[in-house]
């Protein structure tokens, strides 16, 4: 599911750099693993000549991209003396000529290039640089909430310890855990994957009731998501503010938040909300 995710968000974002930047070819792909990549994903192509073509650091365009991990653009590709010319038969049957490279870096690591290009052997501008450098940033994004989503998923596969079993620090990994997916979910644009944070959100939390503390005697409590996602963060210690910045909102909405969380769950301040959530399974 993510490398099928991860497919989608680069043929966004070629379609983005062809739109914005004016370029009427754009291609590339991602590592699996190592530093080399294959171009993958197309969007402009007529052949098929650069299909599954295998860059390797040094190597063209691309390969000088990867090693130096910056964008770089040539006027003519097939004359540049600033490149090696392993791939000139691939680019030239494609009929490619100007052409610029951009490495995709997430967390300090190059994770593949995009490529945009022209048929004539024309300069490219600002523009066309500018346009892709900003459509791969907004990848580099999506590609870093994907991976620590992933991260914190992997990290609550296993079932979490009851209270009798675990010790507080364990529970506290737990709730750090819930309160930084929630905070995630609403970054991510898949809707799979979303859903799929928000299950295992779920799962954290209703682990609490079954921890041999009495069940509350109150009805079952109906918080909106956002809600939730106020209470988690204020779980953790977060002031309005924090919490604010955490989950892309104003401190006056989480301040109202929190004033509707303290109402249904018929608490008097921010910790007996706290402590009533979790009594009611809607947080670890």
């Amino acid at each position: 599911m993510v490398g099928t995710d991860r497919a989608v968000d680069v043929r966004t974002t070629l379609q983005r750099m062809r739109r914005r930047g004016g370029l009427p070819v754009a291609f590339g792909g991602l590592c699996t693993g190592s530093r080399q990549f294959r171009i993958s994903e197309f969007a402009g192509t007529t052949t098929n000549s650069l299909h599954g073509l295998a860059i390797t650091p040094g190597n063209g365009l691309g390969g000088k991209v990867l090693t130096m991990s910056r964008p770089i653009s040539v006027a003519d590709y097939p004359t540049s003396r600033a490149i090696s010319h392993e791939y000139d038969a691939a680019v030239s049957a494609e009929g490619l000529r100007s052409m610029l490279a951009v490495p995709v870096v997430v967390r300090g690591r190059v994770r593949g290039v995009l490529y945009g290009a022209l048929r004539q052997p024309l300069l490219l501008g600002d523009r066309a640089l500018s346009a892709a450098v900003e459509a791969v940033r907004e990848l580099e994004q999506s590609l870093a909430v994907q991976e620590e989503a992933q991260r914190l998923m992997t990290a609550t596969q296993q079932p979490p310890p009851s209270a009798a079993q675990a010790d507080p620090a364990a529970w506290e990994e737990v709730r750090e855990a819930h309160g930084d997916l929630r905070a995630l979910a609403h970054r991510v644009a898949d809707p799979q994957l979303r859903a799929e944070i928000l299950t295992a959100c779920g799962r954290l939390a209703r682990a609490s009731s079954g921890t041999g503390r009495e069940p509350s005697a109150r009805q079952v409590v109906e918080l909106s998501p956002r809600e939730v996602d106020v209470l988690a963060c204020v779980a953790s210690g977060a002031t309005n503010s924090a919490a604010a910045d955490r989950l892309g909102l104003r401190p006056e909405t989480v301040k109202s938040y929190l004033r509707s969380c303290m109402r249904k769950l018929g608490a008097h301040t921010r910790l007996h909300a706290v402590v009533e959530a979790r009594r009611a399974g809607l947080l670890p």
